[in-house]
């Protein structure tokens, strides 16, 4: 049992690591839906180099998608006169129409359009831990080392491009709605219980709450994906309703 689930869980560990410091930033600037449309772009991308190309170039497809989204994004936050929400839920509503449209026309379309959704993070292979841990570390240092140093607009894009890297990568691994649920969940319970380090705190709780997925999904044999992004958004509401 161990063997199986720790790879799911470092990944996990890792995933939250990054995401619960983007999570408070969407948190903060109110447009929360933000990572389902550019996570959904990201898997628009996915979608076409699957159907068209047989997966050739599907990283760089799918990051060209994302890139783009948030771009959009970037800009519309700095518009007065455009609804961000609506905006964006547009983009995801663009982007999850999409995705059926092209995996309709593929013969194993429903298979991947579930991969996409929420993929069984259980048969991670540690190489591409590996792989997304070092994307993840430069990304790491861009936002201590430079992100920080920029203003206005101009830092607006650079979140936003560094965003969609590092979506494009966990949408690759884990699925849309893992990696909102992970992004989101964690860091609003954080928020919600302490004042303070609140990424750090993040990372502690969305680990218990995926190793307690990980284990009920492996032992009542429930799709893994789906199992953490349950869970991730019980609690979140849980926490919600409850604390004032």
């Amino acid at each position: 049992m161990i063997d199986i689930l720790l790879p799911p869980l470092i990944l996990s560990v890792i995933l939250l690591a990054i995401h619960s410091y983007y999570g408070i930033e969407i948190i903060k600037r109110n447009i929360i839906f933000t990572d389902l449309a550019v996570g959904q772009m990201a898997a628009v991308g996915v979608a076409i180099s699957l159907y068209l190309l047989e997966g050739q170039h599907l990283y760089l497809i799918s990051l060209s998608f994302a890139l783009l989204s948030s771009i959009l994004i970037a800009y519309v936050n700095h518009r007065e006169d455009i609804s961000k929400e609506a905006f964006i839920g547009l983009l995801y509503a663009l982007g999850i129409s999409l995705v059926f449209i092209v995996m309709s026309k593929s013969p194993h379309g429903l298979e991947e359009l579930n991969n996409l959704l929420a993929y069984d993070i259980l048969f991670t292979s540690y190489q591409e831990i590996l792989k997304v841990s070092v994307i993840y570390l430069f990304i790491g240092m861009f936002i201590y080392f430079f992100l920080y140093r920029l203003k206005g607009f101009i830092r607006e894009v650079a979140f936003f491009t560094s965003f969609a890297i590092t979506l494009t990568s966990s949408v690759k691994l884990a699925g849309v709605f893992v990696v909102f649920s992970i992004l989101i969940a964690p860091t609003l319970i954080s928020l919600k219980l302490f004042k303070k380090h609140q990424i750090f705190y993040s990372v502690i709780v969305g680990t218990i709450i995926i190793l307690i997925s990980l284990t009920v999904s492996y032992n009542l044999d429930f799709p893994t994906g789906y199992t953490i992004v349950f869970f991730n958004t019980l609690s979140a509401i849980l926490v919600s309703l409850l604390k004032k």
